[in-house]
C-alpha cells in the first residue's frame, strides 16, 4: 500500500515537509509513504491548459495521486487558510470530478506552524475543499504549535502525544485505504 504524502509548504527546511518525514517513520510495514516533491513545479490553474494529461507539472502530481492508495497532506497556515500553491495543486487534481485523481481516495490533513493554533485553520479548510471534491477525508486532526521550538535543524521532535496523534491518524488513513487495495 502506498500513501502519497504532499507538503503544503516550499520552503527548503519547512516544518511540513519534517512532519512528513515523522509519518514516514510511524506507517507500519508494508505500508510505503512517499513524500511529492514536485508542489513548486505545478502549473497555475487555467481551464484553457487542462487538455488532455494537463501541462508536466499538473500531470506529475495527478499521475502520483492517481497511483497512490491514499493521500497525506501537511499544511502550514498563511493568512488563516490553505497556502497558495497547494490550493492551486488541489484545483488541478479535481478535475474532471468524475474522473479526478482525489475521487473517493482516503485523505488526511495534518499541519505544523511557528505560532499557537499549530495551523488548524487551513486544515479545517483543506478538509473542506478535499470533501467537495469527491476525497473521503479522515476527520482528524494534528495541530503541531510552536513547531520551530520542535526543529532540532534536520527534524521535528515529536511531543509523545503528538506522535500518538499521527500513528492514529496514519492507522485511520490506512485501514480507509485497505478495502480499495483489497479489490485491486
Amino acid at each position: 500500500m502506498k500513501v502519497l504524502a504532499i507538503s503544503g509548504s516550499l520552503r527548503r527546511d519547512s516544518h511540513n515537509t519534517a512532519l512528513l518525514r515523522a509519518a514516514a517513520e510511524l506507517v507500519p510495514p508494508p505500508v510505503e509513504l512517499e513524500i511529492f516533491d514536485g508542489l513548486k513545479a505545478v502549473e497555475p490553474y487555467d481551464e484553457d491548459d487542462d487538455v488532455g494529461a494537463g501541462p508536466d507539472g499538473a500531470r506529475r502530481l495527478r499521475d502520483a495521486m492517481a497511483s497512490a492508495d491514499a493521500i497525506l497532506i501537511a499544511t502550514p497556515e498563511y493568512n488563516s487558510s490553505i497556502p497558495g500553491q497547494l490550493k492551486n495543486a488541489i484545483d488541478w487534481a479535481s478535475r474532471p470530478f468524475a474522473t479526478a485523481a482525489l475521487r473517493n481516495k482516503p485523505a488526511a490533513v495534518i499541519g505544523a506552524s511557528t505560532g499557537m493554533f499549530g495551523a488548524v485553520w487551513a486544515q479545517a479548510e483543506l478538509r473542506k475543499v478535499l470533501g467537495a471534491m469527491g476525497a473521503r477525508v479522515i476527520e482528524a486532526e494534528l495541530p503541531v504549535a510552536h513547531a520551530a521550538d520542535l526543529w532540532d535543524g534536520e527534524q521535528l521532535k515529536l511531543e509523545p502525544n503528538q506522535s500518538e496523534q499521527l500513528e492514529e491518524i496514519l492507522s485511520q488513513l490506512v485501514a480507509s485505504a485497505e478495502p480499495a487495495v483489497a479489490l485491486a
